[in-house]
């Protein structure tokens, strides 16, 4: 049964709308109440199929080709002076509507990614065995990876950092195989999520500060493979653990 005291507040928790003291309670119960967090994760699926929902529909990317068809079609021959400007105005917004609608649809494959990525987080937070490989060392989480995953990557050196690396699994985004990384910095919990560019399609691929749900993120792409470092941790956390794993190519 989910625990009462927390129940009413699930939701505000997973907007980010929960004062900074009562998130990181909430994180702590989550990591020790199976209820509450198959009960966050739950919510969490909920709240990605609404967002599914209002974006189910999508302009068809021949738009533009059939308004251009149709506009050609109806034009008479003896006002194509008289007309010109005019079509030649139309055809300016769509052309800007259409690279609005290219930018819309990045940004939203981009929130739909982050909003996976924040759901595989949480369920990495709420199960009893959140990495298939246990180690601290990076000698030992790394090669487990080969042949799991189509491609490889460097663990950095923590031995003078406040982090420390709990381990590695395999997980799925956009149906492509990937490595999560989880790494502990305090009393917090960091995912790093690692997958190849080409697999996660139409994204924006500059360097990124965002939020998912009530996590903060950090993302950038190196040598063909998209970074992504999630978790309820401080900023400052969040862009030192970034930087270690930039150092170490």
């Amino acid at each position: 049964m989910v625990c009462e005291t927390w129940t009413e507040k699930l939701d505000i928790y997973l907007d980010g709308e929960l004062p900074a003291a009562e998130a990181r309670a909430l994180g702590e119960h989550l990591r020790g109440c199976p209820a509450c967090a198959a009960e966050s994760v739950n919510r969490v699926q909920q709240k990605r199929a609404l967002q599914a929902a209002g974006h189910r529909f999508t302009p068809d990317p021949a738009f533009r080709a059939r308004i251009q068809q149709n506009v050609a079609a109806r034009r008479p021959a003896r006002w194509s002076r008289l007309w010109f400007p005019a079509l030649a105005g139309a055809l300016a917004l769509l052309i800007v509507g259409a690279l609005f609608l290219n930018v819309n649809r990045d940004r939203r494959n981009e929130q739909r990614l982050l909003s996976e990525l924040a759901d595989l987080h949480v369920a990495t937070l709420a199960s009893s065995n959140p990495v298939d490989v246990v180690s601290t060392d990076r000698h030992t989480v790394k090669p487990w990876f080969a042949g799991k995953i189509p491609f490889t990557f460097n663990l950095p050196e923590l031995q003078d950092s406040a982090f420390t690396l709990v381990g590695g699994k395999v997980s799925y985004l956009s149906q492509s195989p990937g490595a999560e990384l989880i790494f502990r910095v305090r009393q917090h919990q960091i995912s790093v999520f690692i997958f190849q560019e080409r697999a996660l399609g139409n994204t924006r691929q500059e360097d990124a500060v965002q939020t998912a749900l009530s996590f903060n993120v950090r993302s950038w792409s190196h040598n063909g493979l998209r970074y992504f470092v999630i978790g309820d941790a401080s900023a400052q956390d969040l862009d030192k653990l970034s930087e270690v794993i930039k150092a170490a190519g």
